[in-house]
């Protein structure tokens, strides 16, 4: 992004909104991935077992989480809140992301979040405003222009 570009970088604060937002839908879809899976597995064992193993949970979450900001980067460039708040997310020549670097954008993204937030924070510090998974992934995140509203007619 160049220095005249700066003002369409989103600040933190809209970012992390719209990242509540996701996480919202992110959350309810993973209980009804887990909760189907847990269905089949208690179906499978005849009520013998009810609990579903923990590591098949950590690998559904995962995965639930992947496909879905991947699915929406790739279709659109923008998940449900990124919508709502005018980000979308683009490579570094301003195309539309590939699935290989929406998933590795989500890999880095649990990355920059194990790190305490730091890979989300740098984007306080840094000159293109990019978290680390940004420069992993060769995308960013830039400001939509507000939407034009219809005239009364």
């Amino acid at each position: 992004m160049t220095e005249s570009n700066r003002s369409h970088s989103p600040s933190l604060l809209r970012r992390l909104t719209a990242m509540l937002y996701d996480a919202l839908l992110v959350l309810a879809l993973v209980a009804v991935v887990n909760g189907l899976a847990l269905g089949a597995v208690v179906a499978a064992t005849d009520g013998e077992q009810q609990v579903l193993n923990a590591h098949l949970a950590q690998l559904l979450t995962t995965l639930s989480i992947v496909l879905f900001f991947s699915i929406f980067w790739v279709k659109s460039g923008q998940t449900l809140g990124m919508q709502t708040w005018r980000i979308k997310l683009v490579d570094f020549k301003g195309g539309p992301p590939t699935i290989g670097k929406s998933i590795l954008r989500c890999l880095g993204a649990f990355l920059s979040a194990a790190c305490l937030g730091l890979g989300y924070l740098w984007c306080l510090v840094d000159r293109n405003h990019r978290y680390w998974h940004d420069y992993i992934s060769g995308t960013e995140l830039i400001l939509l222009p507000n939407r034009e509203k219809p005239e009364d007619t």
